[in-house]
């Protein structure tokens, strides 16, 4: 691309659901001929922009980026973290001259954006990082826990966070997973190192090393598929559980919707208390309790068959 003589970068914007679906073969076709740039998936997630059925509910596009060996594939929450991979995306492209795509999830959803915190532009980029420090100090919580949380959904993996503090005396920590695709490259990358360098210090994948300073199960929940996560479990230390949007939801409100798919703060909840109480930490009672005090209906049907 070039205009007057000077290389431009171009910015394609569509809804998300029509991205990687519609015009893949295109993309495809973009990232072989060695195209820079950036898709912007515009109205993204399967419970952002509803009202408008099931054509417009993406809750796969990242999946499907993550197999263009080119691509990028993020899914910011905040303002901070887009303006932080964008800039990286134009370092990489003009600077360092480049031939890289970059997917950019961007939502129909007003929300307050927050503070950049210090010291995370290396997380953002690798694609996870902590957010918010749990709200009891480790002396305060009888439990531990971590918390992912990607796009508008850390909203609600934050209100868990203080639902935990508050009623159940659990210590959450809280991280913005902004990219599974380049965590999962990431870590591969690691174990091939390490499988050819059988002498040398082995490398540690980030979102190992990222998830290694909290404790306790860790929960995750996106606006996304649960494979997308799934495919990071075996390099994430402690237990995993994914809660994500498999299925189609059919159209109704946001809240309804991610009570639904089982992505809501509630659920989160339940997921973490849940996880403790594999682990023997919480008794069978603790977590039926919350279920019941938090609204869940356990005999509702299974959001990936609905």
């Amino acid at each position: 691309y070039a205009s007057h003589g000077q290389p431009t970068i171009p910015f394609f914007i569509l809804y998300s659901m029509f991205g990687f679906q519609r015009v893949g073969d295109m993309l495809w076709a973009f990232g072989d001929a060695r195209g820079r740039g950036f898709v912007m998936g515009a109205t993204a997630g399967r419970t952002t922009l509803n009202g408008e059925g099931l054509q417009h509910q993406d809750g796969h596009s990242t999946l499907i980026a993550s197999s263009l060996p080119s691509c990028l594939s993020y899914d910011p929450a905040f303002v901070f973290e887009v303006a932080t991979i964008i800039k990286e995306g134009l370092r990489r492209m003009w600077d360092e001259d480049q031939d890289v795509l970059y997917y950019i999830t961007l939502y129909n959803e007003n929300y307050a954006q927050a503070a950049m915190p210090d010291g995370v532009r290396d997380g953002i980029l690798a694609g996870i990082y902590p957010f918010r420090p749990a709200p009891l100090a480790p002396g305060e919580a009888r439990h531990r826990a971590r918390l992912v949380g990607s796009g508008p959904i850390l909203l609600g993996v934050l209100s868990a966070q203080q639902i935990l503090a508050e009623r159940y005396g659990v210590a959450a920590d809280v991280y913005s997973a902004t990219s599974w695709t380049e965590l999962r490259r990431d870590a591969l990358a690691a174990d091939r190192w390490n499988r050819l360098h059988p002498g040398e210090q082995p490398r540690v994948p980030w979102v190992t090393s990222c998830l290694d300073q909290g404790e306790g199960p860790v929960v995750v929940a996106s606006d996304f598929m649960k494979a997308l996560p799934d495919g990071v479990a075996r390099w994430i230390p402690g237990e995993l559980t994914s809660l994500g949007t498999d299925g189609f939801g059919r159209s109704d409100t946001r809240e309804a919707l991610r009570r639904h798919f089982e992505v809501d703060a509630e659920h989160v909840v339940v997921a973490t208390l849940s996880a403790l109480l594999r682990a023997g930490e919480v008794d069978a009672e603790l977590v039926a309790g919350a279920i019941r005090e938090l609204g869940i209906d356990p005999e509702s049907s299974d959001p990936q068959y609905a």
